[in-house]
Order: structure tokens, then C-alpha cells, then sequence
């Protein structure tokens, strides 16, 4: 059993995909725990400063590894289009919008750290802002393509309560649990953008 789960995360650890889950996991694992032992003192300082500047590092890490996701998402972007044309149209909506979110979001961050670092001189604030404004939109706009699509399912779940198919409900249930659970990610890093937000912008 141990054996296993530790082939599970080396072979997590091995993709960049899986890799970026570990240390936004860690990163919000330390930032959560460091901000609570914290409280109201500040600086935080000790074991509480110690996992903020933790979570710092690897917030700051995710964020170099970024600067090679463009292409990657021009390339889904592009391949994915208006959406499908048996799709529903609002999840589609939703999903093109989401993805232009994201495109325009990395350019933003991009300069933002260019400027933190010196490479460029303009001040950084405004795009990292921008960059957060764009997250947070586009972490809304994937909550609500989930809802449709959690409304879709539940409407097809009902429609198929009199017929015996037991695969096709075995897996809309398992694309429920997939979107409730995307829900829940995405909701936990809005309140995050929210946070990192200028005071006083909302």
C-alpha cells in the first residue's frame, strides 16, 4: 500500500501538471497554517513567518514556470475554438470566454514579474492587478460553465431514471463529482485573487 501511493506521487511529480498541483497544494498548505498561527501579529515572525516565506518561494516558483505556458494555452485555445457544435451553447460561451481570460492573463503576469525583477521599467502594480482581475473572471466564469454543466447532468440523470443504463449514469455521476469538485478548487482560488487584490478595489 505504501509502495503504491509513493508510485502515485513520483509519477504525479513526474508531470508538470501533477507537479504544479503538489506545490499550489504546499503553497496554500503553508500560507493557510502560517496566517492562522499568526493571527494579528505582524510581522509574523518564528514558525508562522517562517511557512509564509514558504509559500511565498513557491507561489514565486509556480510563477516562473508560467512564463512557458502560452503556447500551451494558445494551442488549447485555438483547438478547442467556438466549442463543439453538439455542446451547449452556454457552456460554450462560457468556455470561450474563459479561455480568452486566461490567454490575456499570462501576458499580464509576465510583465508584472518582468518589472518586479527590473527587466523592465514600468510599474508592476497595475499589472499584477490586471492579471489578478483577469484570474479571478476567468475562475468565475469556469464556476458558472460547471453549474451549466452540473444543471445539464442532473436534467439527463432524471431523463434516464426509467432506462437501464447503468454505464452511461456510472459516468454522468462521475462527471458530477468532477465538477463539484473543480467548484470547490476554483472557489478556493477566487478568494485567493480577491485577496491579493489591491484594498479597496472591490
Amino acid at each position: 500500500m505504501a509502495a503504491g501511493a509513493l508510485s502515485g506521487l513520483v509519477a504525479a511529480l513526474e508531470t508538470y501538471r501533477g507537479r504544479d498541483r503538489v506545490v499550489r497544494a504546499l503553497c496554500y498548505g503553508c500560507q493557510l497554517a502560517g496566517g492562522a498561527l499568526a493571527g494579528p501579529q505582524a510581522p509574523p515572525s518564528g514558525l508562522p513567518g517562517g511557512l509564509l516565506a514558504v509559500s511565498a518561494q513557491l507561489s514565486a516558483c509556480r510563477t516562473a514556470l508560467r512564463l512557458f505556458d502560452d503556447f500551451a494555452m494558445l494551442s488549447y485555445s485555438c483547438g478547442y475554438g467556438l466549442g463543439p457544435k453538439d455542446e451547449d451553447g452556454l457552456v460554450r460561451g462560457l468556455s470561450v470566454l474563459c479561455n480568452l481570460a486566461n490567454q490575456l492573463y499570462y501576458p499580464c503576469e509576465h510583465v508584472a514579474w518582468a518589472a518586479d525583477i527590473g527587466i523592465i521599467h514600468v510599474g508592476s502594480q497595475k499589472w499584477w492587478t490586471l492579471s489578478m482581475v483577469l484570474w479571478a473572471s476567468s475562475l468565475l466564469l469556469s464556476i458558472l460553465r460547471s453549474l451549466r454543466i452540473l444543471f445539464l447532468l442532473r436534467r439527463k440523470l432524471r431523463q434516464h431514471k426509467c432506462i437501464s443504463l447503468p454505464l452511461s449514469r456510472k459516468e454522468m455521476k462521475a462527471q458530477v463529482k468532477a465538477e463539484v469538485l473543480s467548484i470547490i478548487t476554483d472557489v478556493a482560488d477566487i478568494s485567493n485573487a480577491i485577496h491579493w487584490l489591491p484594498p479597496g478595489f472591490l
